[in-house]
């Protein structure tokens, strides 16, 4: 099954960034990870919000379910929330316990038009995002 694995800023930093907060796995173990429970899975990352809003109409215009972590654009990105609604199905993913951190990070504008929202489960995150499109 096609899914999109959609990461956003700072994401390709994994392992480097932070490794108490986001943990040690690197984001190409991430990528492989998330291949090896969806052998189909499209995992991509982008620091340009542009681009994965274009990401997010492909996946609108194809029917493709979407895994999107949108790192700090979750806070305020309206225009990704917009291109967000448009896909068939997202299920957000943080590695981190939002709610658990700076305030900022307490609201997400994505959260209302997910399927599901997973925080703090580091990248088992990713796991339970990808098994429960699979279940669908």
């Amino acid at each position: 099954m096609k899914i999109l694995v959609l990461n956003g800023p700072n994401l390709g930093r994994l392992g480097t960034r932070q490794p108490e907060v986001y943990g040690s796995t690197t984001y190409a173990e991430l990528a492989d990870i998330c291949r090896q429970v969806e052998p189909e899975a499209d995992v991509r990352q982008t620091d340009d919000e542009a681009t994965m809003i274009g990401w997010l109409h492909e996946a609108a215009d194809s029917g493709t379910p979407v895994v999107l972590n949108p790192g700090a654009w979750t806070h305020y990105s309206y225009a990704l929330r917009d291109a967000a609604s448009l896909a068939p199905v997202v299920i957000e993913v943080h590695l981190s316990q939002t709610a658990a951190r700076e305030e900022f990070r307490h609201t997400s504008v994505i959260s209302p038009i997910a399927k599901a929202t997973i925080t703090g489960l580091g990248v088992e995150g990713y796991r339970a995002a990808l098994r429960a499109l699979q279940a669908d």
